[in-house]
C-alpha cells in the first residue's frame, strides 16, 4: 500500500478538520495507509479515526518561520507523499516547506485570502509552485492562486467538499415554533453578528422562531451580548453535529466568507432546508435547493428566514430538494476516490522525476 501523511497545522477544530477526517477514515479502502502530524491542542480529537501509534503530536507552526518537529515527524512516518490541510494561502507556509523536504507534497487550500506582497509573496509563490498539487473545495481560491502565484492551470484542482450522507436523515424537526440552527466557529468570518440581526428583524416582526448557535471562538462574549433579548441560544461547543441537526427546522448559513462549507452540505444531507449567503461556491453547488442571500445583509437574511418559518410545506420541500443534491454530488466517497486519485498521480510523478541509479 502506498503511504500518506496528512498534516494538520491547526489550533480549532472545525471543517477542514472534519474534512480529514473523512480522508483518514476511507484511506485504507482506497489502498493508502494513512498517518497524522498534527498540532497538539488537536491530536486527541482525531483518535477516533486514527490509531495512536499513527498519530505524531506537534507543536503548532502557523505563522512561525519554521516548523522543525513538522519535518521530523513527516520523516519519521517515511510517506510517500503528503497532504497538508491549509487553512488560507500563507498562513501554514512552514509546514508546507517542511513537507517539501520530506517527500511529494499536495496542499488543500480551504480559504481564499491573504496572499502576500512583495518578498512575502515570492516566498509563497515558490512553495506552492513546489508542491505537486494543490487542491481547493471551491473555484474562487483556485482562481485566487493561479493569478497571484502564476501556478500552471493543471496543478490547482478543485475538488468539492464532501460529507457522510445519512440513510436516516432527520429533516426538519416540526417544532411548533419553528427553530433555526446556526453552526461554527465564533468569529467574524461566519457572520453570526448578522444572523443575530437578522433574528431582531423577525422579532420585530411578530415572527414566532427560537435560533440555536452551535460553536465557540473568541467573538463568543460580544455576540451573547448583542442577543440579550432576543431568542437565540449558544449552546458551546458542538461534538455530536447529527444531534445538533436533528432539532432543527431550519438551518442558516451566514457566513463572510467560505469555499464550500462543510456544515452547510451536511444540514443539506439531513434533508434541511437552509438559508445561506452568497460565498465561495455555494450558490454554483446548491441550485434552487438551497436560499442564497447576500453577505452583510440581515433584511434580506430575515427576509429569506421568515419565507421558511411561515411556511412548513416549503420546508419540507426544499429539505428533500437539498437532501438529493447532497447525496448526489457531494458525497464524502466521492470526494475521498478524488483526492486519493490525485495523490496517487503526485506519486506517480515523483517516481517518474528520480533520477536512474547508475549500474557499478
Amino acid at each position: 500500500m502506498s503511504r500518506v501523511s496528512l498534516v494538520c497545522d491547526s489550533e480549532a477544530w472545525g471543517g477542514a478538520e472534519v474534512y480529514l477526517t473523512s480522508l483518514l477514515r476511507r484511506a485504507g479502502g482506497l489502498g493508502w495507509t494513512a498517518s497524522l502530524v498534527c498540532a497538539g491542542p488537536l491530536a486527541d480529537r482525531f483518535a477516533p479515526v486514527l490509531p495512536p501509534d499513527r498519530t505524531a503530536a506537534v507543536p503548532l507552526a502557523r505563522h512561525t518561520a519554521a516548523a522543525p518537529a513538522v519535518r521530523a515527524a513527516l520523516a519519521a512516518q517515511r510517506p510517500d507523499v503528503v497532504l497538508v490541510n491549509l487553512v488560507d494561502p500563507g498562513s501554514n507556509a512552514a509546514a508546507v516547506a517542511a513537507a517539501l523536504e520530506v517527500a511529494p507534497t499536495v496542499g488543500v487550500l480551504h480559504l481564499a485570502g491573504d496572499t502576500g506582497a512583495g518578498e512575502r509573496r515570492a516566498h509563497l509563490a515558490d512553495l506552492y509552485g513546489a508542491m505537486a498539487a494543490v487542491l481547493t473545495p471551491a473555484s474562487e481560491a483556485r482562481a485566487q492562486v493561479l493569478a497571484d502565484y502564476r501556478l500552471p492551470a493543471g496543478r490547482v484542482h478543485v475538488v468539492p467538499n464532501g460529507v457522510d450522507v445519512p440513510v436516516d436523515p432527520a429533516g426538519p424537526a416540526g417544532r411548533a415554533v419553528p427553530r433555526i440552527g446556526a453552526l461554527g466557529r465564533l468569529t467574524e468570518q461566519k457572520g453570526f453578528d448578522v444572523l443575530v440581526d437578522a433574528v431582531a428583524l423577525l422579532a420585530d416582526r411578530g415572527v414566532p422562531v427560537e435560533v440555536v448557535v452551535g460553536g465557540e471562538g473568541r467573538d463568543g462574549e460580544r455576540l451573547r451580548a448583542a442577543a440579550a433579548g432576543l431568542p437565540v441560544a449558544f449552546r458551546g461547543f458542538v461534538g455530536d453535529v447529527r444531534g445538533f441537526l436533528a432539532g432543527l427546522d431550519v438551518f442558516c448559513l451566514s457566513s463572510r466568507r467560505e469555499a464550500l462549507p462543510l456544515v452547510l452540505l451536511e444540514a443539506m444531507a439531513e434533508g434541511l432546508p437552509c438559508v445561506a449567503t452568497d460565498v465561495g461556491d455555494v450558490a454554483a453547488a446548491a441550485g434552487e435547493d438551497v436560499l442564497v442571500v447576500p453577505t452583510e445583509d440581515p433584511e434580506r437574511l430575515a427576509d429569506a428566514l421568515g419565507t421558511l418559518l411561515a411556511d412548513p410545506d416549503l420546508r419540507a420541500d426544499l429539505g428533500r430538494r437539498a437532501r438529493a443534491r447532497a447525496a448526489a454530488k457531494f458525497d464524502a466517497a466521492l470526494m475521498a476516490r478524488r483526492t486519493f486519485a490525485l495523490l496517487a498521480r503526485a506519486r506517480r510523478a515523483s517516481v517518474r522525476s528520480r533520477p536512474a541509479r547508475g549500474g557499478g
